[in-house]
């Protein structure tokens, strides 16, 4: 019986997008965002958030910056798990204050989701997926928000090699560049670890902004840079991690220890004549 409930771990990962394994056309629906769903997703996203993490850590917020006022932004970030869309919420959100507009793929299990900035994907193919590409491109358009993507176009597993992306990233940011003139782009590392405490931390890195100002003749090779780019920033990220090397970070919450915590912070401070400790 206690078999029967267990996670079959050669399923987690999918090579085919859920849209497309389930041949359902889906209708294209536009993010709906208003000052309320906004507060209300602000409050249940951070409150979820800080139950689970221990803290909530980000640094090279200083290059969100470096961008012109009116020149549209696209973060993007490699995708493994659940967190990853609440974290990317909460970046734009808390960090820079503007809305997100993230696009989802199976925004039909959670149309409350378009309230906070989402957006549907239908991935059963190219064509499908040319409402989305469309819409991110006039999303852009709005200085009060910022259009967040995981470009590998379907959930990897954590610090997945090498990290290839799908051409939907080059073909918004062309469009972008042909329809305002500029555009930059923003990579973004984010691990979930254990740091010394019970609970694992959210950590953030946020890379050099690219800025594009040409049409991109080539989005195969545009594609390739950026992957290499996000890889790049992903594995500098990790080692620094694992070299402890945390200069540079900005917290953006940080809980208080549990009660057996600082017990055990206690204990840690009694010298115990004789015992050798």
């Amino acid at each position: 019986m206690y078999y029967s409930y267990m996670i079959n771990l050669q399923e987690l990962y999918s090579e085919v997008p859920p849209t497309k394994l389930r041949n359902i056309d889906e209708k294209f629906c536009p993010a709906d965002t208003s000052p309320f769903w906004l507060w209300v997703a602000d409050r249940f996203f951070y409150g979820m958030l800080e139950d689970r993490f221990y803290a909530f850590r980000y640094k090279g917020a200083h290059n969100f910056y470096k961008k012109d006022a009116d020149t549209p932004i696209i973060m993007f970030a490699p995708h493994s798990n659940w967190w990853d869309g609440i974290v990317g919420y909460t970046i734009c959100n808390r960090i820079f204050k503007k809305e997100i507009r993230l696009m989802v793929e199976e925004l039909n299990r959670f149309p409350i989701l378009r309230h906070a900035g989402a957006f549907n994907v239908n991935k059963k193919s190219a064509q499908a997926s040319m409402d989305a590409l469309k819409y991110s491109v006039t999303a852009l358009a709005d200085k009060n928000s910022v259009l967040y993507l995981f470009p590998q176009g379907i959930i990897k597993p954590p610090n997945f090699r090498p990290l290839d992306l799908q051409s939907g990233l080059a073909y918004i940011a062309d469009k972008a560049v042909r329809k305002y003139g500029k555009v930059a782009l923003l990579p973004i590392a984010v691990n979930y670890m254990f740091l010394r405490d019970n609970r694992p931390e959210v950590l953030v890195e946020m890379g050099d902004l690219i800025e594009v100002d040409s049409p991109i003749t080539d989005r195969k090779g545009f594609t390739k840079y950026l992957g290499t780019t996000l890889e790049n920033l992903c594995d500098k990220q990790m080692y620094e991690i694992s070299h402890a090397k945390f200069d540079g970070y900005d917290t953006l919450f940080q809980q208080q220890l549990k009660w057996y915590r600082k017990i055990e912070q206690r204990l840690k401070k009694i010298e115990i004549k004789g015992s050798g400790v």
